[in-house]
């Protein structure tokens, strides 16, 4: 065995280069340089990743369905947004809105509020809006409605009052010849005709009169309101020209209608009245002429009614379109069509505010008069005079007919205004009338839409 001194050491027995052990670990070494550094180096460098394989496919996923805790929550909007945080929620931030939509455009408010110029708004009107709207039109527009009823009413109870007294002194000598006849004998009736005839014309002339206040009246509402509604001042001479130039037609119209109404009473009063002279002649039982009077009222009632509220917007067509008689009928009839029980709840509602309205208001009214009238009634004596009656009860019908006056005032006034507006309710469902007082009023329909973020 011999060492090697020019590899600076001495080789061993165990470095034999043929030694087959010695072979295989320098293979070994071999290889290891091969590779690479190993763990112990200083300079370690890791394997590389090993290179990506096939992933599973997208599977099928949970639907859009329930999920633990999502139902409805307290304080959810509409379409199931609400403003406050719900379980399950991260915390109170904002919801965001429907597809992604931002913060905010989850909770719609509904349509934009319709624009209200005057007493009313441009849309379709509820029952509320028709009240609200004849209290705050009667309340703008007091001056000119007011005044205008009383010099209605007020000159048809003059024109009453001179149809009495002129009456009266036409048919004196005959009234007082009546008197002293009927003490001694039988009045005849040559003595009656003239006083029957100053009635019958005194009762007509009433009747004319009060249906032309009537005609005033109503013609004065829609007339204040064509200011009322676009929320214009409605002044005493613009409503007063308009209602006098309107009269003639809404006359006519009331005229028109009143006697459409009265044909089913008038056929069933002449058939009754023949029933009955017949049942007479024949000497037979009252029995049926009673049953047909029964049968025949539940049949003319309900037409009579039914014709009237057909024909209840005439008057505001009549002065609103400046249309004729026979014209504003057929306008009504055509608006009341399809919405004929809508029309008849609401026009027996305001009456029937208004005649409660009216009791009210003459209730103080008469109990001053009461208290004006005990002092002198204690006053007079066993057997007063009938100057001292009338100076006593002056002043308590002075007061009494006073309240009736403002109530009457009161029970025309207020239905004629609600039924004007009930006509342009009408008019807003079926013909688009908020679109034109618009465009009068200057103000827009509908507020724009919010726009999204952004633009």
């Amino acid at each position: 065995m011999s060492y090697d001194v020019g590899r600076g050491g001495a080789e061993g027995p165990d470095d034999d280069p043929n030694d087959p052990k010695n072979q295989a670990e320098g293979q070994s070494q071999a290889e290891g340089q091969d590779q690479g550094p190993g763990p112990g180096s200083g300079d370690a460098v890791p394997p590389p990743p090993p290179a990506p394989g096939p992933y599973p496919g997208p599977g099928p996923y949970p639907g859009p369905g329930p999920y633990p805790g999502a139902g409805p929550y307290p304080g959810a909007g509409p379409y199931g947004h609400g403003p406050g945080p719900y379980p399950g929620a991260p915390g109170p931030g904002p919801v965001p809105g429907p597809y992604g939509a931002p913060p905010g455009w989850g909770t719609w408010a509904g349509p934009p509020p319709a624009p209200k110029p005057g007493v009313i708004p441009l849309r379709p009107l509820g029952v509320g809006d028709l009240l609200s709207g004849a209290f705050a039109a009667m309340g703008r527009c007091w001056k000119a409605l007011f005044g205008i009823a009383a010099i209605a009413y007020g000159g048809a109870i003059l024109v009453v009052v001179a149809a009495l007294f002129g009456a009266y002194a036409l048919v004196y000598d005959d009234f007082r010849a009546l008197i002293d006849a009927s003490h001694s004998q039988d009045a005849a009736w040559a003595e009656f005709r003239p006083l029957l005839i100053a009635f019958c014309a005194v009762w007509v002339i009433a009747v004319l009169a009060l249906m032309v206040a009537s005609a005033m009246v109503a013609a004065a509402c829609p007339a204040a309101l064509q200011d009322a509604v676009l929320g214009r001042p409605a002044t005493f001479g613009a409503v007063w020209r308009r209602t006098t130039a309107r009269l003639p037609s809404v006359f006519g119209t009331a005229l028109l209608a009143g006697l459409i109404v009265a044909i089913p009473f008038l056929l069933f009063f002449g058939a009754f009245i023949g029933l009955v002279i017949a049942s007479f002649s024949q000497q037979a039982a009252p029995g049926p002429a009673f049953a047909f009077w029964f049968l025949g009222l539940l049949v003319a009632v309900p037409l009579a009614v039914w014709l009237w509220v057909r024909f209840s917007l005439a008057p505001a067509a009549a002065v609103f379109e400046s249309a004729g008689p026979v014209t504003a009928l057929r306008r009504s009839a055509r608006l009341v069509q399809d919405s004929w029980w809508r029309v008849f709840g609401i026009t027996l509602l305001v009456y029937a505010i208004a005649s409660v309205t009216a009791y009210f208001i003459q209730v103080p009214f008469n109990v001053i008069g009461s208290f004006t009238m005990i002092p002198g009634m204690n006053d007079l004596g066993p057997e007063p005079a009938a100057a001292e009656v009338l100076a006593v009860m002056g002043l308590f019908m002075v007061i009494i007919l006073l309240g009736s006056l403002v109530g009457q005032l009161v029970t025309s006034l207020f239905p004629q205004l609600a039924i004007s507006l009930l006509y342009v309710d009408q008019r807003i469902r079926k013909e688009s009338l908020d679109v034109t007082l618009a465009e009068a009023a200057g103000v827009p329909l509908t507020t724009p839409a919010p726009q999204p973020y952004g633009h």
